[in-house]
């Protein structure tokens, strides 16, 4: 079989040992099929130490797209975000297996994820890019954190209202007083964002959402931007909250901190099946008639 992916890493959902166990035989299975292809494999370090997978290279999550032509994730849409993100700059394709609850970006069937992988490596698939945002916490004049969101990047409050000044390309849109707000990729969009009563946006659109959560003035509804737009929020009032990228990593806010949010220049690359559609997915995933 021909195939443009001579070495393929394979990412479990290493955050959890007892989840990595339980889909051991899955990932030894997958392994030994590349293998009798004459396809070099690589497992991310922590995924093969919780499983227990001997006889393969390792390599951290971090370095294998310096090895790989292909990233295999098998867990749920968290592990996908997690090798999406620590991935972004080596333009490597990434397919998923769905071990998880939802699978909007983990989208092949466990059950027949051996016949699915055979298609993408005759040929057999589609390529997608998605966007990624970047944003930048300055407090004091000084930049103090940087971080990348595939989902969402999530501005949140403890007991109280947070009230934030938000403006797009240097213009003022508004001062609100929520729970928080949301900013979501397109990608993000049937995430966090839908809960909030978000626009679901097709990936195919260059738009940046902003979802406000439980605003306290009813009028305060969701905006979408275009993806070029400089967003920059102000905490202007503030008990407690947080900032918060694909719900993986925060960062507690000060009053007075600002938020810098654009897209990033990399983005990330996913492979589907042939027959993939965004659509039907939805309507599976959504339950819709």
């Amino acid at each position: 079989m021909q195939t443009e992916f001579n070495t393929i890493a394979i990412i479990g959902k290493f955050m959890r040992e007892s989840a990595v166990q339980l889909m051991r035989k899955d990932l030894i299975d997958l392994a030994q099929h590349l293998k009798v292809k004459n396809i070099d494999v690589l497992f991310e370090s922590n995924t093969a130490g919780h499983a227990k997978i001997e006889g393969f290279k390792t390599m951290p999550l971090d370095a294998l797209g310096q090895k790989a032509d292909l990233v295999i994730v098998m867990g749920g849409d968290g592990t996908m975000l997690s090798a999406a993100r620590a991935l972004k700059n080596s333009g490597i394709p990434l397919v998923g297996i769905n071990r998880g609850h939802f699978g909007f970006l983990t989208d092949l069937r466990a059950e027949e994820m051996l016949e699915s992988i055979d298609a993408i490596l005759a040929g057999e698939h589609q390529t997608e890019s998605r966007m990624i945002l970047n944003a930048s916490v300055i407090r004091d004049g000084k930049t103090i954190f940087e971080n990348h969101a595939f989902n969402d990047i999530v501005l949140k409050s403890g007991l109280r209202l947070i009230e934030l000044e938000v403006t797009i390309d240097g213009k003022f849109i508004h001062k609100q007083r929520a729970d928080g707000l949301i900013l979501s990729t397109p990608t993000g969009t049937t995430a966090y964002s839908l809960s909030a009563g978000g626009p679901i946006l097709h990936p195919d659109v260059e738009a940046i959402a902003l979802v406000p959560i439980c605003p306290h003035t009813l009028s305060n509804r969701p905006l979408a931007v275009n993806s070029n737009a400089k967003i920059e929020i102000a905490v202007v009032q503030v008990d407690h909250a947080t900032i918060s990228f694909d719900g993986q990593s925060q960062l507690d806010l000060l009053q007075g901190d600002c938020i810098k949010i654009a897209r990033a220049e990399e983005g990330v690359t996913l492979l589907h099946p042939s027959d993939y559609c965004y659509y039907e997915m939805l309507r599976n995933k959504l339950h819709w008639g």
